[in-house]
């Protein structure tokens, strides 16, 4: 029989990724999807007709009641999220609502549906859980061990949602787990993330439909990989005998002014200083100066790797971007 698995999330990056993984391996794969108005559903529909479609909200433990009883997954991974850094400082309330709570929605509904403790939960934690402040910067990166110092209402939220599914691991013997992900970016990144916010603006102006792109802090360091190469390590995770959470990571850093640098040159500009500028309106109140991840332990027991390394992400993205102005 077909394994089944539930993602929330579906209409995001790591959804869409994840759906394409979890089709080639043969699962049944059910999506939920706020409400009959969302207005992903139908791209959603149309590039993913293999993902049936459930209607249910992470903050409405009801609607995932339904959810679970009507689809008895045997994996769950919880990618749904307000995902924005920098938005959750705007909407502090309703990313701790979605992003926070919505975790303990979901492992309680597991909990009131899956009698026989089958169902495998995978949580999508976050390297902005750590902070990146110097007194807790490890030398070659942070790891599962590393302590926490989140810096965003979003980070302190991810925070909850990481306690808490271990807590409900270690109270019920749920298999349940974290992966600490470090940025990982790709063509389905959302527009409003600075990385394909420069790509899209890079390709716009080699297209002569834009003549800047407006951006914050320059020179904030990152540790960024392919978002492809990240979902198959969420599904790795859930293959093993026993739960325990993991970091993805590259274990390499890079400032946003070295990501500028390999996107302009590859549509021909050297020189991408006169097509940029910054605006205070994209700095957040507390920036995280520096992520550099640890992924040590999931290279040698869960057998992950990356295939995509940094100049190859951000010319995969530049490339997208200029066919889509191609195509228009």
């Amino acid at each position: 029989m077909k394994k089944k698995a539930l993602i929330t999330g579906i209409t995001g990056q790591d959804g869409g990724h994840l759906a394409q993984l979890l089709h080639k391996k043969g699962y049944k794969i059910y999506g939920i999807i706020r409400g009959q108005s969302n207005p992903k559903r139908e791209q959603i529909e149309n590039e993913f007709p293999y993902v049936e479609l459930i209607e249910a909200d992470l903050i409405d433990q009801s609607s995932l009641v339904r959810a679970f009883q009507a689809c008895k997954p045997d994996e769950v991974y919880n990618l749904g999220a307000i995902s924005h850094v920098g938005y959750s400082f705007k909407d502090p309330q309703i990313t701790a609502e979605i992003t926070g709570k919505g975790v303990v929605n979901m492992l309680e509904a597991i909990r009131l549906t899956d009698s026989d403790n089958k169902v495998r939960f995978y949580q999508a934690s976050t390297s902005e859980m750590f902070g990146g402040t110097d007194y807790n910067r490890p030398k070659k990166g942070y790891n599962e061990d590393s302590p926490f110092h989140p810096r965003s209402p979003y980070g302190v939220a991810k925070l909850y949602g990481h306690w808490i599914t271990k807590n409900y691991r270690e109270s019920y013997g749920m298999y349940a787990l974290s992966g600490i992900l470090f940025n990982h970016e790709g063509e389905r990144r959302g527009i409003e993330f600075v990385t394909r916010k420069i790509t899209d603006g890079v390709a716009k102006i080699k297209a002569g439909k834009q003549k800047f792109i407006e951006l914050g802090d320059l020179w904030p360091k990152r540790d960024w990989g392919y978002a492809g190469d990240y979902v198959e390590g969420m599904w790795l995770m859930l293959q093993q005998d026993k739960p325990k959470d993991y970091v993805l990571a590259t274990g390499e850093a890079h400032t946003i002014e070295e990501f500028l640098d390999i996107a302009f040159r590859e549509v021909g500009i050297n020189d991408w200083r006169p097509y940029v500028k910054q605006n205070p309106a994209f700095m957040r109140p507390a920036e995280v100066d520096y992520l550099l991840g640890d992924p040590s332990r999931a290279e040698k027991e869960l057998g992950w790797e990356r295939k995509v390394d940094f100049p190859g992400l951000v010319k995969l993205m530049v490339q997208h971007d200029l066919k889509l102005q191609l195509d228009k």
